[in-house]
């Protein structure tokens, strides 16, 4: 089935799945903030600041009226910064309907409500319906997906029915979606997958090779997984590929930003010199705020994100984290992965 989708948001990840909604036939708009970059991509079908040397399908047609692109269509892919969200979706909560569904792309925890990204939705979109809301998660940086390489991820709704909808939107040979009714698990499992991305950087910055960055990636993944279903998550969504699939591919990849980040602070720059020179957002940063708060409201034991928060916002030094890590309370594995209270 054929589909009018608008896409809100034209960086790297909102343009990649706009390719592969336009892959699939579906007739897509592609919402931006830049007049330029609108014109650039209707004329020339390239968006070169974010996806270079890939042409875009011609059905892809962008556009910088909001109103527009969210009348014409029923279905929305929300693909913006998760800090815009407080500003954005009020207004497009003016041209939606309770008809409208929406599937979120965004990772992201806010540091001062500790609201995921779909409750920000619901709280300041009242006519987006619960059951009207999906995200997608999973392993899946833009730059393969825009070179169309295999990838997979999962759509997670309260509804199958909305679940499946946007499946089938999505899905075609290059690009696999499961679905997955545990909302909570999905969108932590993508959010908190950030912050050990940044650890996995700094540690390869320090240059402790791959024994560290394999210890790092399973506890962080231990203690994702203690929060999520304190949080009321399904356990078994942290093995899957909003949990260790989108953990592994964003602790080892030069495509991740949050590892990228990570590194250049192991390697010597300050927290504010590397998001410099990142020029993009790091997510992870604001993420590691929120988790730390998190885990201390719900008494979580969460010690690499404490010791993140340290270094990103106490100036701690890396080596000093680290070794406060190693010489933790010596701890049976099976009782540390189930164990809650500090």
């Amino acid at each position: 089935m054929k589909y009018g989708v608008t896409v809100l948001g034209a960086g790297s990840w909102g343009t990649a799945l706009s390719m592969v909604l336009a892959d699939n036939q579906q007739e897509v708009t592609l919402w931006t903030r830049s007049q330029d970059q609108a014109v650039f991509i209707n004329q020339y079908h390239m968006n070169p600041k974010y996806i270079k040397d890939i042409p875009l399908p011609h059905n892809l047609i962008a556009t910088t009226d909001l109103e527009m692109a969210l009348t014409k269509n029923q279905y929305i892919v929300l693909v913006t910064p998760s800090h815009s969200l407080y500003d954005l979706a009020p207004i497009i909560n003016q041209w939606i309907s309770n008809e409208t569904k929406i599937v979120h792309a965004i990772k992201g925890i806010d540091p001062e409500s500790l609201l995921c990204v779909s409750d920000i939705l619901l709280t300041y979109m009242p006519k987006l319906l619960p059951e009207n809301l999906a995200i997608l998660s999973g392993p899946s940086h833009a730059e393969e997906v825009a070179l169309r390489k295999p990838t997979t991820v999962v759509i997670s709704s309260k509804s199958i029915t909305v679940a499946e909808t946007f499946q089938d939107m999505f899905m075609n040979q290059n690009f696999r979606v499961y679905t997955n009714t545990d909302t909570i698990g999905v969108e932590l499992g993508g959010a908190l997958k950030n912050i050990i991305a940044l650890g996995a950087g700094i540690s390869d910055g320090l240059g402790y090779g791959d024994n560290a960055k394999a210890a790092l990636i399973t506890r962080g993944l231990a203690e994702i997984t203690r929060l999520g279903v304190h949080l009321g998550a399904d356990p078994s969504t942290f093995a899957g590929l909003a949990g260790v699939g989108d953990l592994i591919v964003t602790c080892t990849s030069i495509h991740s930003r949050n590892y990228r980040a990570g590194k250049l602070i192991g390697e010597g720059n300050t927290v504010e010199e590397a998001i410099a020179k990142m020029e993009m957002v790091v997510e992870g940063v604001r993420t590691t705020k929120a988790a730390y708060e998190l885990s201390k409201k719900h008494h979580v034991t969460m010690p690499i994100t404490t010791q993140l928060y340290e270094i990103l916002f106490n100036n701690k030094n890396a080596k000093e984290a680290v070794e406060n890590l190693m010489a933790r309370v010596k701890k049976d594995e099976v009782e540390a992965n189930l164990s809650i209270e500090k």
